[in-house]
């Protein structure tokens, strides 16, 4: 936990309500989200119990198993949810754009894009186990299933595995996006009630919030004490309608708290580079719908040394796009040393290093800052007031930092106008940067080391791969 966000909390439990830890969303919130409320049976790691899920606000479907532990109900019940889910999923395919691209082929781009809401993050994880029980099914062979089953395994698999990488919105957890947008005066662990957080921010906290018999726990979990009283008798009673309607009463307060959660988030205006990273998402969900890529039960060596270094440089990206989007985000790294604010005293706008040919334009800028500088001369420093502009820290003393700008001035012998920040201008820089970073070099999947297995066989879906101990 920051400083800020520790001094955010403490503000909360005094003013009884909590506080914005940002000035911007920093996620995408689609105008017609798939909300997706999975409730499974306790004891059992991917056995769903029902479903709660729409893209209506007023029309919610609620999908119920009559019995989990029975293998065929529960392919049923899968079937159904594809019923629901896969046609959300492939509405979007339709409308697309033309995207140009240097050195390379067009492509067609959809115009928009699925997103599933979830309430928390082990509702992510739960998607995950179902897709991946699922996805290896087939229609044929032993234990078929409808032929929408594998379909739907493969989307939850994607949109889980999309939920994990750094900047996507294709699939949110609630609770983890207010929770980053908002501090509430309670523990992160106590962030995971989904009640108890919106209550934080709309009116303050409430006992209610925290009492099962007027907000149900956000699944997939259900409460102990329902499971003993009122579930078990339900199920073994038989009675589909009977159990449909307690199960309701466990999903519809979660329903209207999961539209809530997304008025919230879209009531905040997004950061700039939101959009970018729904464009990002947009061009992963028009891939997925070509096939997509194979999803096999483990990737080889090569296969996670990739997903990992992408992912790591998606994370580096999104930690500069959030401080640039948001001065409060930024606030963290001034407070670290890693990012200065103050005010211009002093330009050298033609200012230039070398002689003859091997002339460059070099301005000079003097900042008066108040902020603890831990940069080394030399740092490579970028701005949020002029993206694209590069500088490098010349020295930090007695809280005048001078720095001098290293590009995005124009390719002529005087700065283009604006390029150089002017005396008495209020300007940031950080040492965190955006910039490209190629790819590492990895060997081909035929060429992976002994040390790591040996180039892996070429994967073959088998019936076996269906077979999972608690599928």
């Amino acid at each position: 936990m920051s400083v800020l966000t520790s001094l955010a909390r403490l503000r909360a439990v005094q003013e009884g309500i909590a506080q914005p830890v940002t000035t911007v969303r920093h996620c995408h919130v689609a105008e017609r989200p798939m909300v997706f409320i999975p409730l499974k049976l306790s004891g059992e790691a991917a056995a769903p119990l029902a479903a709660m899920l729409g893209d209506d606000r007023d029309h919610p479907h609620l999908l119920v198993v009559a019995q989990p532990r029975n293998r065929d109900l529960r392919f049923a019940f899968t079937a159904e949810l594809a019923g629901v889910l896969l046609p959300y999923v492939q509405s979007f395919i339709g409308d697309t754009e033309t995207v140009e691209r240097k050195n390379a082929d067009p492509y067609e781009r959809a115009l928009d894009a699925p997103q599933l809401l979830v309430p928390n993050r082990t509702g992510v994880a739960f998607t995950q186990l179902l897709g991946r029980s699922t996805r290896f099914r087939r229609a044929d062979g032993p234990y078929p299933v409808d032929p929408s089953v594998p379909v739907l395994g493969r989307w939850l698999t994607y949109f889980a595995d999309k939920a994990a990488y750094p900047g996507s919105s294709l699939m949110l957890a609630a609770t983890a996006e207010l929770a980053a947008h908002w501090a509430s005066g309670q523990s992160s662990l106590e962030d995971a009630n989904l009640a108890a957080l919106v209550g934080w921010i709309t009116s303050g906290p409430t006992p209610e919030a925290e009492d099962p018999s007027v907000w149900p726990p956000a699944g997939p979990v259900t409460d102990p004490g329902f499971d003993a009283d009122v579930l078990a008798p339900a199920i073994d009673r038989g009675d589909p309608e009977r159990l449909a309607a307690v199960l309701r009463t466990q999903l519809e307060p979660t329903w209207e708290l999961m539209w809530r959660a997304a008025d919230l988030l879209r009531a905040l205006p997004a950061g700039a580079s939101v959009e970018r990273r729904w464009e990002h998402d947009r061009a992963s969900y028009s891939a997925m719908t070509e096939d997509g890529p194979p999803q096999p039960r483990r990737d080889g060596a090569v296969g996670a040394a990739s997903r990992l270094t992408r992912m790591e440089r998606a994370q580096a990206s999104y930690d500069v796009q959030r401080a640039y989007d948001d001065p409060l985000v930024m606030a963290e790294y001034r407070l670290t040393g890693e990012a200065f604010a103050g005010t211009v005293v002093e330009t050298d706008p033609e200012h230039a290093e070398g002689e003859g040919r091997s002339r460059k334009l070099r301005p000079l800028v003097v900042v008066k800052s108040d902020d603890p500088v831990r940069l080394a001369p030399g740092t490579s420093l970028g701005t949020p007031q002029r993206r694209g502009q590069g500088a490098e820290l010349v020295s930090a003393e007695d809280g005048l930092i001078t720095l001098k700008i290293t590009k995005g001035m124009g390719r002529g012998k005087t700065p283009v106008e604006g390029a150089v920040p002017e005396v008495g201008e209020r300007v940031c820089y950080t040492s965190l940067t955006d910039d490209f970073q190629g790819a590492p070099a990895l060997p081909e999947r035929e060429a992976t080391p002994w040390t790591h297995g040996g180039p892996p066989e070429e994967y073959v879906p088998r019936d076996e791969d269906a077979v999972e101990e608690w599928s």
